[in-house]
């Protein structure tokens, strides 16, 4: 499976960036099948898991640090899911990863991710 993220770049502190992920080249099943896990990495951090959607049933998951902030989404017509992110915060600057495991349960587990995009950096600034 590969994985684009997008729509990264530099936002203001409060306001909105939406990033994108897309996916290709399923190597079992369809986009169908598989849960997408967005996780990021703030300098001098470990990685940590951001959000998750099951394609399959649309049930999501989110880190406490992000919940009413941000929302995660999937397009099954166009292998994308979403993750629009509101009200950032300096503490949200990451370079932020989308990841892709076969299942049809959302799992917020990094080591059941096995394939992983390169990442798109967020740099908040106030």
């Amino acid at each position: 499976v590969q994985l684009v993220e997008s729509g990264g770049g530099l936002v203001q502190a409060g306001g909105s960036l939406r990033l994108s992920c897309s996916a290709s080249g399923f190597t079992f099943g369809d986009f169908g099948d598989y849960n997408i896990g967005w996780f990021r990495q703030a300098p001098g951090k470990e990685r940590e898991a951001v959000s998750c959607i099951s394609t399959f049933d649309g049930t999501t998951d989110y880190a406490d640090s992000v919940k009413g902030r941000f929302t995660i989404s999937s397009d099954n017509a166009k292998n994308t899911v979403y993750i629009p992110m509101n009200n950032r915060k300096r503490e949200d600057r990451a370079v932020y990863y989308c990841a892709a495991n076969y299942g049809t349960k959302a799992t917020m587990s990094e080591e059941l991710y096995a394939e992983w995009g390169q990442g798109t950096q967020v740099t908040v600034y106030s």
